[in-house]
């Protein structure tokens, strides 16, 4: 019985030594979603050096780019839509930077295609080049 009871206790202050406040929380998927923006700037940067001699591709990742960010500000407005100081609860920033992380990491696979190529014979690849 006594092994029951301190092996439930240990398991308690575990728990306990790693529980983060609500605000730690917010703050770290803050965080993580601060490199993820930092991520996409990067990928985006490097496509644009990339393909600088491919100025009709450029313009139109220009344009798809920012369309890209109004959508993404769009889906968010749709997820967490403006409501009263308080409505979501204290773990709304959290879910948001969460959400905001997983589109913009979405968004940086889709990308990163005009950095890794497509496999040589694929019909469609467009304006993504061939992998070496």
């Amino acid at each position: 019985m006594t092994k029951i009871i301190l092996t439930t206790l240990f398991c308690i202050a575990i728990n306990f030594s790693f529980a983060q406040t609500q605000g730690e929380l917010n703050q770290n998927a803050q965080k993580k979603y601060k490199k993820a923006e930092t991520e996409i700037n990067g990928v985006y940067q490097r496509i644009l050096k990339e393909y600088s001699s491919d100025q009709v591709f450029i313009k139109n990742l220009k344009i798809a780019q920012r369309l890209w960010i109004q959508f993404r500000d769009a889906e968010m407005k749709a997820r967490f839509p403006d409501r009263y100081a308080g409505y979501y609860g204290s773990a709304q920033p959290m879910c948001w930077s969460m959400y905001l992380t997983e589109l913009t990491e979405e968004r940086i696979n889709k990308l990163k295609v005009w950095l890794t190529g497509i496999e040589e014979g694929d019909i469609c690849s467009g304006s993504v080049k061939i992998k070496p």
